[in-house]
């Protein structure tokens, strides 16, 4: 048994965060008392300036660019031929990319991440390994093998039929139930024929396994897929495979007609906004306010290695400075802590994370700001999100294991 007290982030209040003084009581594996209103004098860990969190959520990030974080200055089809491809490559060794998952995994919880939706590679083999380290760490999500049979280097292609095989065995082996699951991963329309996305929503279907891809990250992008589609437009190609679902997650969604979004809205996918991906590939500034207004469900996500920032906070503050950067209505602080957490949870159908109550795993973040973050005049949680230092987070808890020494 252990005791958490100080400030408690709760997400009961619709899309916004709140704090309040209490502490949470874990056992085990499991949060078994969530007391509002007294700071215990006697605490394993916390303190009356401490905030105890549940564990952050990023919706979109991929494990083999972990080491390529920095490789600035080119548009998304280059980085990917130039940078992000012979990167992959490295995932032909098993080992390697055992090895990766694990490194990878560590900067996650050291940044308070306990959830993650994550892409592998082509590579089914390392694939299998990484789901097998994230299942050994204790991190709650989906990892996807990458589906890809086009318009990349020929040893990261494969055959639809091997893809779609092995994606199965895949999910046989880490099914939707499970706490770490095998995801359906088509990389992008770019890089999967017709068939392909076809079988891959329709093994979708079979399993009602989640769906990871891409969509509207760049202008060239979208035409490229018009090109090789026949003039279909990108939300089409995936509706016409069957790929748009209530568990279906797009990153990034910048570049979405009037009609885009009311399609998405209707199939119940979510869109993974990427903010700090988006400005370093010099994608663009995705309109949140409008994907908001037409009822598209809206996650957040790193999108690691594009994304710089591995800290969901700072992910958080640059969703806030992205909408404000578009306009006069954007988020608060208490939204985007509501959204790194319940928000993300919720989005994925997770109703067991991102949320402080009895029941539900101990996947948990100990926070000690070194400011008096609560006795000014400025709201405590914007003062935290816009003054963040990653060396605050003190502890970590996976499934109510400690997952990171204290931070210096």
């Amino acid at each position: 048994m252990q005791i958490l007290g100080g400030q408690l982030l709760l997400n009961d209040d619709g899309d916004r965060a709140r704090i309040a003084p209490g502490f949470v009581r874990i056992e085990g594996q499991q949060i078994t008392e969530v007391v509002e209103g007294e700071i215990p004098s006697s605490l394993d860990f916390g303190g009356p300036n401490a905030l105890i969190a549940p564990g952050f959520i990023d919706t979109h990030l991929h494990l083999p660019q972990f080491d390529m974080i920095g490789a600035h200055g080119m548009p998304l089809l280059q980085w990917l031929s130039d940078v992000t491809f012979p990167a992959e490559q490295k995932w032909s060794n098993v080992d390697f990319a055992r090895s990766m998952t694990r490194q990878a995994l560590q900067q996650c919880a050291n940044v308070g991440t306990t959830g993650i939706c994550a892409y592998a590679t082509v590579h089914h083999p390392s694939t299998l390994a990484a789901l097998d380290e994230a299942t050994m760490f204790g991190m709650r999500g989906v990892i996807g093998q990458v589906l890809m049979n086009r318009n990349a280097p020929e040893n990261l292609c494969r055959e639809s039929k091997q893809l779609i095989d092995e994606a199965a065995a895949t999910i046989q082996a880490y099914p939707p139930h499970g706490r770490m699951a095998a995801a359906i991963t088509p990389r992008f329309a770019v890089s999967c024929s017709s068939d392909l996305l076809s079988a891959a929503g329709t093994l979708a279907s079979q399993t009602r396994a989640m769906i990871q891809t891409h969509i509207a990250e760049t202008k060239a992008e979208c035409e490229l897929v018009n090109d090789l589609f026949d003039g279909v437009d990108y939300v089409n190609v995936y509706q016409q495979s069957y790929l748009l679902t209530e568990r279906t997650v797009l990153g990034h969604g910048i570049h979405l007609s009037p009609q885009d979004r009311i399609n998405l809205r209707d199939s119940g996918s979510v869109v993974a906004h990427c903010p700090t991906a988006n400005s370093f590939l010099r994608s663009g500034a995705m309109d949140r306010r409008s994907l908001v207004d037409d009822g598209v469900r809206i996650a957040l996500g790193s999108d690691i290695g594009a994304g710089y920032e591995r800290s969901m906070v700072r992910v958080g503050r640059a969703m806030i400075e992205t909408a404000s950067s578009r306009g006069n209505v954007f988020p608060s602080a208490a939204q985007a802590w509501h959204q790194i957490t319940a928000g993300n949870a919720d989005a994925m159908g997770w109703s067991d994370s991102g949320r402080l109550a009895v029941g539900r795993p101990a996947d948990l973040v100990v926070i000690a700001p070194d400011i008096p973050w609560t006795s000014g005049d400025v709201d405590p949680l914007a003062m935290l999100m816009f003054a963040w230092d990653d060396r605050w987070i003190k502890q970590t808890f996976l499934h109510g294991r400690k997952a990171t020494e204290t931070q210096s």
